[in-house]
């Protein structure tokens, strides 16, 4: 059956392609320029952070993250904690940068990092980093997450990809990790076609992501960091636009994305509220039969999909099978228990814990996505619910 009911739609509508068009018939530059640079203002204003760096996607703001982290010279030891529950570009980067990644068990309410088996890989490993995944746009628990932070002392990365618009206690997710990384991928909360951000408060650490997202070029720094490097390192001043400080990349994304996302930041409200609002229906149609995420009644979740949990991988596959025939797409949670993949498996062995398994072997995705109406909604819980009965 053809499919009435995708994962994700796109956020990039008629309105925004005709604006696209009219900017486009300016004949604007198009490569990385001001408008990128006004993309990177905006977004900060909306977050409420004072560094923010676009690049070409979420896993290579990750990527940056991870960088930036180890080239700061502030990490006390190479160690950091890891997620089972998320997504590989969260965790790759620490294993193609030499890190020492130790995997961390997930919570059975947000399905984040879960807080007891992190304190005690924190007592054991004392890690010089932790990266948190704001799983599927369900905020975790911040207020115990930054006061194990303060008392052990770790960098925090937050992954925020997939929970662009969420709110722990009135503040938006992405405003607690030393930095945070989102994702304008299609079918996330909103898209540029391809896109990704990392913000900080951080001077040091954003000035580290701007070389490195560029080659390891100054030319992206203020005036005065620049001329800073081309004293510190007696650079000839000729050369001074092409000196490279720092083994970067070239994770650049364009002025055409960045355009795309100025118009999709005045859309975000209505969008998260959207989606805000389909994720408390299929709360409250499944969550007393299915076990499902959940956070404190003080935050809001903003989900790119509602993830729920089968009794089972038969009752998953009864599901899945009644979704296909009723024309509703689905997937797997996220990637399931990460620890379980080859990429990880391989290389350090399973790493198995009794509910990020669970969540591998029998959680699985419904659409959210704005376009998504009640009725919709309630189509899709009843095709759910006959096939579990």
């Amino acid at each position: 059956m053809a499919l009435r009911y995708h994962l994700a739609e796109d956020t990039i509508d008629r309105a925004d392609i005709d604006r696209l068009i009219r900017w486009l018939k300016t004949y604007p530059r198009l490569t990385k320029g001001k408008v990128t640079l006004e993309f990177e203002a905006k977004w900060g204003r909306w977050l409420g952070r004072r560094r923010s760096v676009f690049c070409n996607s979420g896993s290579s703001a990750n990527l940056l993250m991870f960088y930036a982290l180890l080239l700061s010279g502030r990490l006390k030891n190479r160690k950091v904690v890891v997620p089972s529950v998320g997504w590989v570009t969260s965790v790759a980067p620490a294993i193609q940068f030499g890190f020492e990644p130790v995997m961390c068990e997930a919570d059975p309410d947000t399905f984040g990092l879960d807080l007891a088996h992190l304190e005690s890989l924190l007592k054991r490993h004392r890690p010089g980093a932790v990266m948190l995944v704001q799983v599927l746009g369900v905020p975790h628990k911040m207020e115990e997450l930054m006061r194990l932070k303060k008392r052990y002392g770790f960098f925090l990365l937050e992954d925020a990809c997939a929970a662009v618009g969420a709110e722990y206690r009135g503040r938006k997710v992405g405003t607690f990790g030393d930095m945070a990384s989102f994702s304008y991928y299609f079918g996330h909360q909103f898209s540029t076609i391809e896109g990704g951000m990392v913000s900080t408060d951080d001077k040091r650490l954003g000035d580290l992501l701007l070389m490195l997202r560029s080659h390891g070029w100054s030319k992206d720094l203020d005036r005065g960091r620049h001329a800073a490097l081309v004293r510190r390192h007696r650079v000839d001043d000729f050369h001074a636009p092409f000196v490279f400080y720092e083994p970067g990349f070239n994770l650049r994304s364009t002025d055409l994305n960045a355009y795309i996302g100025i118009g999709q930041i005045d859309k975000l409200p209505a969008i998260a509220a959207a989606r805000r609002g389909n994720h408390e229906h299929f709360r409250r149609r499944l969550g007393g039969r299915f076990y499902t995420q959940r956070c404190e009644s003080r935050s809001r979740a903003c989900s790119i999909s509602f993830g729920l949990l089968a009794e089972d991988a038969r009752e998953r596959r009864a599901i899945v099978s009644a979704l296909d025939a009723a024309g509703v797409e689905t997937r797997i949670f996220s990637a399931g228990n990460l620890g379980l993949h080859p990429f990880w498996t391989k290389r350090y062995g399973k790493a198995s814990f009794p509910f990020a398994d669970r969540i591998h072997h029998t959680g699985f995705f419904l659409p959210n996505n704005p376009s998504l109406r009640p009725g919709d909604i309630d189509k899709i819980c009843d095709t759910v619910l006959a096939a579990a009965s």
